[in-house]
């Protein structure tokens, strides 16, 4: 699933390539992926993109080139989860035709300057359709923004705290609840957590304040390197080189770069998190639910 540093260098991509350019044409291959109807995605045709952002992973494509009453910049947000199987790809050019409704992995496209010229599909593997699209006035009128907490990157050591101080969830759960702290999803969280030599399970209230410390200055590394190394790479190269970026993260069965242990991963029904027991659990496994019980 695309997180924080891949939809950081996503909004990056269209601000240097999609900048000012109007929207000839908008292709919507399922309107299943649609979740909004008024304004329609019609409305966009005519319409010049000035901008691009990231509210924690959602990203957001601006067409603020209007004005309201009061002279103020006003227009339409097209606004995307990717999910987990989600993405946007860049084209140069594109078939004129109109894509098939179903067919193939394509949920929207917008044409750029003229239909068959530059643009961006919004694209979605796999059976199961978890990518949504917002056409909206305000980001906020999205409900996944509206309930987010502060973005992960703004937050200093002192709020870090605060946010974290009585809470009874383990760690690893908090770090991707998107309503406490936005953008860190599971592949960063596990990052994160083996750059903080931190149990996965470690209750998130009990902390010390000495972990703290290391917890927020790991997240803020982890995810600022991250950024760094996205953003400028072309749309179609960033899973890879989020991938090459990652230690214990879909790593499960070869060595931790750090200490050379086997990394490890714990399963649930639908997701799995993996972790280096040298660095994180005193070289203890974690229980795993297929196994039921802590393996000692």
């Amino acid at each position: 699933m695309p997180e924080l540093p891949e939809v950081e260098a996503l909004a990056h991509h269209l601000r240097e390539h999609a900048l000012y350019r109007p929207v000839a044409r908008v292709d919507v291959a399922t309107m299943s992926g649609v979740k909004t109807f008024d304004p329609p995605v019609s409305e966009l045709v005519g319409r010049v993109v000035t901008g691009a952002a990231r509210y924690g992973k959602f990203l957001s494509v601006e067409f603020l080139d209007r004005v309201d009453g009061d002279g103020n910049p006003a227009g339409l947000h097209l606004v995307t989860h990717l999910s987990r199987a989600g993405w946007l790809r860049w084209h140069d050019t594109a078939s004129v035709t109109p894509p098939k409704p179903g067919r193939g992995p394509l949920e929207l496209r917008v044409h750029l300057d003229h239909v068959g010229g530059p643009g961006f599909d919004l694209t979605e593997a796999g059976t199961q359709k978890r990518l949504a699209v917002y056409l909206v006035h305000d980001p906020q009128e999205v409900p996944g923004i509206a309930r987010l907490g502060p973005d992960a990157l703004a937050l200093s050591r002192d709020e870090f705290g605060a946010l974290l101080a009585g809470r009874t969830e383990r760690i690893k759960t908090l770090l991707v609840e998107q309503t406490v702290m936005a953008g860190v999803g599971n592949a960063y969280s596990d990052e994160i957590l083996h750059t903080a030599k931190l149990s996965p399970y470690a209750v998130t209230g009990r902390l010390k304040a000495a972990q703290l410390d290391v917890l927020h200055a790991a997240m803020r590394s982890v995810l600022t390197d991250a950024v760094e190394r996205s953003v400028g790479h072309n749309a179609a190269e960033l899973k890879g080189e989020k991938r090459s970026g990652l230690r214990v993260h879909a790593r499960n069965g070869l060595p931790c770069p750090v200490c050379g242990d086997t990394v490890r991963e714990v399963s649930f029904t639908t997701k799995s998190f993996q972790y280096c027991p040298g660095c994180q659990t005193g070289g203890t496994p974690l229980a795993d639910r297929r196994l039921s019980r802590l393996v000692r």
